[in-house]
């Protein structure tokens, strides 16, 4: 006995079956997941229209599962389709088979152009894929694959699922899938051979057929018939007969001065190679059945002239070269460079310097004689001469980057003026090419913060661009830059407006370059202004001031700009130091000393009546109603200086500068004395006018709503008129007040000018002397990008793609979001860019086909129309369908293509010679077939049939199967009854 209990004493090693292990783990995370996408039970859809599976809208859903350490990702795949009623239906659907099995057997989407691969093979509107998360890993061994498999089974049964589930196996250029779908009492299994050769026996239906039937193995005879689709296709790479359409530009044309394939300052366009490289016919035999057609190895009935069907797909060719991508392309690479101008041009600073110390007593003679250069004649040879005087010195006339022809044809083309004998004004020069200016595509400036497609910066934006694309690249761009910049100071020099830019002052929707341009523009106004103003007070003392020139007539500043244009005056100096700033200058001695005298005394006695006894001076015109409201003299409106125009760095610089002072009472008030430089120099201006006046005359012309009239009676009864200041210029220290009594009787001639226009002018010399190469492109690629818009929307009226038309607008509200900041990021320009050439390609391709078809060539208007409809269809749809199949106006023409084609490829005499021949025997012989053969063949069987016995269910079965040159594939669905078996 006691040797009997002894083991019950030892401790027994318990070992626990209840963990999970990695395979059941793996299983219950699978159904989790098709829980949680509910996924489980019967959902009928509705049957599935014609073509849905293309027309329609494909979603899927995507989540991580691990078996042990390796990563597969599930993916649900699905037609969105709208849901159906299940009222009523519930009894019935215990017994219906899943709706995946039902898809099996439906015809409406054979063969669909663009679907995921298994819709295409099992024609399936849902499904689940679990895939390995990696691209490079792959399931290879079998017994992975039927652990994948039974792990899907047990899922499938466990959850209830009716969806089908594939496993994808080996690697993934295979697609090489296997699956299952479970329903009550039925499964469906899917299964796939992939090989490399065709096996001969099954190249042909027959063949196919005798697979699919031992594979159903249906106990059955005679077998219930099997349905047939059938798609052979065609492809037709050689176009030998259509020439591509698109010219080279002629370069050598630019030169000569004639009109080539391309101008100066129009772009390119078109595609270089032809973009469309085959065209793939899909002849279909959609409802066949088994008996009622031979296909087999020694003879076939499968003539694709035919067919019932034919479909029509092209084959674009990958990233063809476009003329105006590759432009614009090209020209942006400019912004990524580093170099200045003088490192392109090969030359130092020093070494310049060095050369020219010999000619100083040249220049300090030419400073020293009053003589001034007389210029016969403005010309283009005359306007580089100096450029080209300092360039020879550096390097021999062979080595220049652009040559002279080239130079002069761009200088004439940007400088119209050039040739005539005086220059013209530098109002826009109107040219045929470009649209009105009220239209929509001339404002498109205002979005991309471009320039106007007339005017001197958009031009030089096309020319640089032409020159960096055919005459010298980088070096080219760099040689015209440095001649543009000698040009604008030898008009500044000589007064000569620069053409092709709106007057006024700089606009601050165009591009910071183009107001650069405007703001020389208006030095070389005031400079030319205030010359012409000193010759007429030399000849006939009056009261204009060297600048007020214009003032009488038509002024640089319209004058509804005239209050806001007050307020942004130039960063001035406090009011009491404003007479003796150092910058100031007067034309004669005698001014500052009369100056200082008036100042101080009206500053001493400061009172109206005082202020009256003064010399009237700077006066324009009498105000029509006004009188002054102390001694009822008229009230002359003054000569005014014109507010300092601004571009848009410049206006930053101040508003940095304002917003520095910070927010203290002092700041404030030396703020608000910085931005009323404008309105201290119109108080002073108005005090030198009228004599005697007061802070309310001022404010009655100047800001007439700050003067607030009354109906008042008086002590007469009578009723009167009573005036006086708005609540707020009465606020206590109010700027306008604190103005009025610093401000001194001084006219605009000999005042501090508000606009330094020589400084300006050379600021902005300056700054067009130090742009590189790379902040040229950058400035001008708004314009560039802007002209390319143009232009496809030119060549796409001329075709009337309305795809096209909506990719356009896409691309202008797109690009007018990147362009409207600065500095955008290069990845959007490119994007920009790119799309673009993506329409420049469309539309090449439009034009392409529109040859190939002889659109132009159809007589008959009902004939043209279908072929155009039938060409707009190619460029929109994945595949088209061709009316009347080869009997159709299209079909006949692509008959005729392929025929062509063979013949070429043969090397057989045409038709006409073939007729020649005598019988039909004779020329049957000598004639090729009409097509080459199938690039690719495709096989639909399916039929419905009880298995494994005689008195089970009768269930959908098919087998899809593809052959081509290098590739065979079967893809079968097989159904069984699971009830008994």
């Amino acid at each position: 006995m006691a040797a009997d209990s002894e083991p019950e004493s030892e401790v027994f090693e318990i070992t626990d079956f209840t963990t999970a292990s990695e395979w059941e783990r793996f299983i219950s995370k699978v159904e989790e997941v098709l829980n949680d996408w509910k996924l489980i039970g019967n959902s009928l859809g509705k049957p599935l229209e014609k073509g849905i599976f293309t027309s329609g809208t494909w979603e899927e859903k995507s989540d991580e599962i691990s078996f042990a350490d390796f990563k597969f990702s599930v993916t649900h795949h699905y037609l969105v389709q709208e849901s159906t009623d299940k009222e009523g239906k519930d009894e019935l659907l215990e017994d219906v088979i899943p709706q995946s099995m039902q898809d099996l057997l439906g015809m409406n989407n054979d063969f669909p152009p663009r679907a995921h691969c298994l819709v295409r093979w099992y024609g399936l509107r849902e499904f689940v894929v679990i895939a390995p998360a990696a691209h490079s890993d792959a399931v290879l061994s079998e017994s992975k694959c039927n652990l994948l498999l039974s792990s899907v089974s047990i899922a499938l049964g466990n959850t209830g699922c009716q969806v089908p589930l594939f496993v994808q196996i080996h690697h993934k250029w295979r697609r090489m899938y296997v699956g299952e779908c479970q329903g009550p009492g039925v499964r469906t299994d899917f299964e796939m051979v992939h090989l490399r050769k065709v096996p001969n026996q099954y190249t042909h239906l027959s063949g196919l057929l005798d697979i699919f039937k031992s594979k159903i193995g249906c106990p059955l005879t005679p077998l219930p018939p099997v349905s047939i689709a059938i798609r052979f296709t065609y492809v037709l790479q050689d176009w030998q007969q259509y020439f591509w359409p698109q010219q080279p530009p002629d370069i050598d044309a630019l030169v000569g001065g004639e009109v080539g394939g391309l101008e100066f300052g129009k772009l390119p366009f078109g595609a270089c190679e032809d973009p469309i490289s085959e065209l793939h016919l899909a002849t279909t035999w959609p409802h066949l059945t088994e008996g009622i057609i031979v296909d087999n190895d020694v003879y076939s009935d499968l003539d694709p002239i035919q067919a019932p069907h034919w479909s029509v797909r092209v084959r674009k060719a990958e990233n063809p070269q476009c003329l105006l991508g590759d432009f614009v392309t090209e020209f942006f690479k400019i912004c990524r460079r580093k170099e200045s101008t003088d490192e392109i041009l090969g030359r130092s600073a020093f070494e310049e310097e060095g050369k020219e110390t010999a000619d100083i007593t040249h220049a300090l003679s030419k400073l020293t004689e009053p003589a001034s250069v007389p210029i016969h004649k403005l010309s283009v040879s005359n306007m580089v001469h100096t450029a080209k005087k300092k360039i020879r010195k550096h390097r021999g006339v062979e080595e220049s980057p652009l040559n002279n022809d080239v130079l002069n044809t761009i200088l004439l083309f940007l400088f119209p003026d050039a040739v005539s004998e005086k220059p013209l004004d530098g109002t826009t020069s109107t040219d045929n090419n470009n649209p009105p200016s009220e239209s929509e595509d001339y404002n498109l400036y205002n979005q991309f913060k471009s320039a106007p497609s007339d005017s001197l910066t958009y031009k030089l934006a096309l020319c640089l661009c032409m020159i960096n694309f055919y005459h010298g690249g980088l070096k080219g761009v760099a040689h015209l830059w440095q001649e543009f910049v000698l040009e604008m100071r030898f008009r500044w020099e000589n007064n000569f407006l620069i053409p092709g830019l709106a007057s006024g002052p700089p606009d601050l929707r165009c591009c910071l370059l183009h107001q650069k341009l405007q703001m020389l523009n208006c030095c070389i106004e005031r400079k030319k202004a205030r010359d012409e103003g000193k010759k007429t007070s030399a000849s006939d003392v009056t009261n204009i001031y060297p600048g007020d020139a214009g003032k009488a007539g038509d002024q640089l500043v319209p004058d509804n700009l005239k209050e806001t244009d007050k307020e942004k005056g130039e960063v001035g100096k406090s009011w009491d130091s404003w007479s003796d700033s150092e910058e100031e200058f007067f034309e004669c001695l005698s001014d500052t000393e009369e100056l200082k005298g008036n100042g101080q005394e009206s500053g001493k006695k400061g009172g109206p009546k005082e202020m009256a006894n003064l010399r009237p001076e700077g006066r324009l015109y009498q105000h029509g109603k006004l009188t002054l409201l102390h001694n009822g003299e008229p009230l002359y409106i003054p000569v005014t200086q014109e507010p300092a125009p601004m571009t848009e760095d410049l206006l930053e610089e101040q508003s940095e500068v304002l917003a520095k002072l910070g927010t203290s009472a002092e700041g404030a008030h030396l703020r608000a004395r910085m931005q009323s430089a404008c309105l201290l120099s119109d108080m002073e201006s108005f005090k030198a006018a009228n004599p005697g006046c007061s802070l309310e005359d001022f404010v009655r012309w100047y800001s007439p709503r700050d003067y607030i009239e009354e109906e008042v009676i008086d002590e007469k009864g009578n009723v009167v008129l009573k005036g006086e200041l708005s609540a707020r210029m009465k606020i206590p220290s109010n700027m306008w007040v604190e103005a009025w009594e610093t401000a001194k009787p001084i006219p605009a001639r000999r005042q501090r000018r508000l606009f330094d226009d020589t400084r300006e002018a050379e600021k902005v010399l300056h700054y067009l002397a130090i742009q590189k190469p790379a902040d040229l492109a950058r400035h001008l690629l708004p314009c560039v990008i802007h002209a390319a818009v143009l232009k496809v929307k030119e060549e796409e009226s001329l075709e009337n793609i309305s795809s096209v038309k909506k990719i356009i607008k896409q691309i202008i509200s797109h690009s007018s979001k990147v362009l409207h900041f600065p500095n955008p990021e290069d990845k959007k320009l490119e994007e920009i860019i790119h799309q673009i050439t993506n329409v420049e390609a469309l539309i090449a391709r439009a034009r392409s086909l529109k040859a190939k078809f002889g659109t132009e060539k159809c007589e008959q208007e009902e004939e043209k129309e279908d072929l155009e409809r039938f060409v707009s269809c190619l460029l929109e749809q994945p595949e088209v369908l061709v009316t009347g199949a080869g009997r159709g106006h299209a079909g006949r023409i692509i008959h005729k293509l392929f025929v062509n084609a063979q013949r070429a490829a043969a090397m057989t005499p045409p038709e006409e010679e073939l007729k020649r021949m005598g019988s039909p025997e004779e020329r049957r012989q000598n004639s090729v077939s009409d097509f080459p053969p199938p690039a690719g063949r495709e096989f639909i069987l399916r039929t419905t049939v009880p298995r494994p016995a005689p008195y089970s269910k009768a269930l959908p079965q098919r087998m899809y199967s593809v052959l081509t040159k290098e590739d065979f594939r079967l893809a079968g669905a097989f159904s069984s009854d699971t009830s008994f078996f």
